[in-house]
């Protein structure tokens, strides 16, 4: 397999600091107004682990988030309730290590294809992320007006 059957990245500019789109990110109830995959998220009776609803087939997902502050980066793992694997990772990249003009960030997030996932499942998690990335743009950078 080629590496864009493996793996998918998208980047955009954010037109708000670095630690304000990191904060963003890392909010969980914000992740259910951009992710199709987990819209409506609210917290589950374990703490940590967050539930939300797919847009595509109303099905249920669980995720918790692993944010690492330092690095700006941040593992979305996902799965079930008993077991979840950081399959989806966002990284904030800070305006002075890309010569951006301050109050920018480019914020990316990858995607990494399961062993089990069929073709039409990782087109659609492709093409998801291309929207997501304008919505967390868009969203964020109102979040923070």
């Amino acid at each position: 397999m080629t590496s864009a059957a493996l793996g998918h990245s998208v980047t955009a500019l954010i037109e708000v600091s670095a630690d304000k789109a990191f904060a963003f990110m890392k909010d969980p109830l914000l992740l259910g107004r951009w992710s199709l995959g987990c819209m409506d998220t609210k917290p589950t009776e374990v703490e940590g682990i967050y539930t939300g609803t797919s847009l595509f087939d109303g099905g249920t997902g669980f995720f918790e988030i692993d944010a690492d502050e330092q690095r700006l980066i941040i593992d979305f793992r996902l799965g079930d309730l008993e077991q979840r694997q950081p399959r989806i990772s966002a990284r904030i990249i800070p305006a002075d290590v890309c010569g951006l003009e301050k109050g920018t960030c480019y914020l990316t997030l990858d995607a990494w294809r399961s062993a089990g996932m069929d073709e039409a499942r990782w087109e659609r998690l492709c093409r998801a992320h291309e929207a997501e990335i304008l919505l967390i743009k868009s969203q964020c950078e109102r979040h923070f007006a």
